[in-house]
């Protein structure tokens, strides 16, 4: 656990602070260097270590993570998705922004994530989506060897909204390694951050390169102006908080994989939690419960309140009641879950003693 000021309210999240003498020696280099963007050092230096650290090939760092899947979209030249309606907004407006055709397709009732079997309702039902975009919803993996299944059935690409799934693995291969594309949001709520920023991890090199084009406005280094692009690429001083970050990583995924396990063991005789991957592990990104009702719901955020602890009803409105004009294949699973789920305080800086205080009061 890191140390963090002292403070009465126990927050639902506390951004991880950057040490600021590491981040200081960053900045000097920066200052030195007088490279301050454009593929610089540092920006080089957290590909690397980043690579290493996750066990992946091909990751390519962005401004943010909603770029990151307008990016991988535009790579794989796919202009028409299925995805889920439950992950935060950014998972489907960074599509409608492009003007992508988008289609809903239900959660599974037990994970929350997307359904591979309700995708494929939907294919059979005449959906013509060029592309399946699922959410990692929590960290808590995809069906990753049914949607593998179904996009080479379909003839289809596969990105995986892997903002939540830093430091997850499945069968001790990083989540980050299936799909055609994963992406990643490095924004400050996240398990790792750099302020704000984000990556894609491509499957495919030829890929890779194409998107770093794309990402630099589609100029090919050498070459010139090369395709249509858009300028998303990660400045050195975010990528100075991220090599500083990066040093905490272990003992902060540790810190919170274990918060996590001992809410879940808390509190899975009171309410619903999310069934996990059984063959991947944990990085405590959030810890989502599930009240019966939007009544119970509200009941438990009013007594959390009252003990000064913040929480979240998220995710929050199911996203196929915000667009309305996408074609929708039946979401009752996604209406349900988004009404009555509760995110509960999880961040690096959470003592035992508050997640005992949080476990006491919903017991109450």
């Amino acid at each position: 656990m890191l140390k963090s000021p002292e403070i009465n309210m126990i927050a639902l999240n506390s951004p991880l602070k950057p040490n600021l003498k590491k981040l200081t020696k960053y900045l000097e280099v920066i200052n030195n260097n007088g490279w301050y963007t454009n593929f610089g050092p540092l920006h080089d230096e957290l590909t690397d270590r980043l690579e290493d650290y996750l066990g992946v090939d091909n990751l390519l760092l962005v401004n943010n993570g909603t770029t990151a899947l307008q990016v991988a979209g535009r790579t794989l030249d796919c202009d028409s998705i299925i995805s889920t309606p439950f992950s935060f907004v950014a998972t489907i407006s960074a599509f409608e922004w492009q003007k992508d055709r988008v289609y809903f397709a239900d959660i599974n009732r037990n994970s929350y994530n997307l359904s591979p079997s309700e995708v494929n309702k939907a294919f059979q039902q005449g959906c013509k989506a060029d592309a399946i975009v699922a959410t990692h919803v929590y960290g808590n993996p995809c069906d990753v060897d049914e949607f593998k299944s179904l996009s080479e059935q379909q003839d289809c690409k596969l990105i995986y909204d892997a903002a939540h799934a830093f430091g997850v693995k499945v069968r001790n291969k990083s989540v980050l390694n299936y799909g055609d594309a994963s992406t990643l949001s490095f924004h400050a709520t996240k398990v790792f951050h750099t302020g704000e920023g984000g990556a894609i991890v491509f499957k495919s090199n030829d890929h890779y390169e194409k998107a770093k084009e794309l990402i630099n406005f589609g100029i090919k280094k050498g070459v010139g102006l090369k395709q249509t692009g858009i300028n998303a690429k990660l400045s050195e001083y975010h990528s100075a908080v991220g090599l500083v970050n990066l040093d905490e990583m272990d003992n902060v995924l540790d810190h919170r994989a274990n918060l996590f396990h001992a809410y879940r063991e808390g509190l899975k005789d009171l309410v619903e939690i999310p069934v996990w991957h059984p063959e991947a592990n944990a990085n405590g990104a959030y810890m989502p419960i599930k009240l019966k009702d939007k009544v119970e719901l509200l009941k438990v955020v009013k007594m959390l309140s009252e003990q000064n602890i913040q929480s979240r009803n998220y995710f929050s409105p199911s996203l196929d009641s915000l667009y309305l004009k996408n074609t929708n294949y039946g979401t009752s699973n996604s209406l349900l879950i988004s009404e009555s789920v509760l995110s509960l305080p999880m961040h690096a800086f959470l003592t035992k003693h508050d997640l005992i205080k949080v476990m006491q009061t919903i017991k109450i």
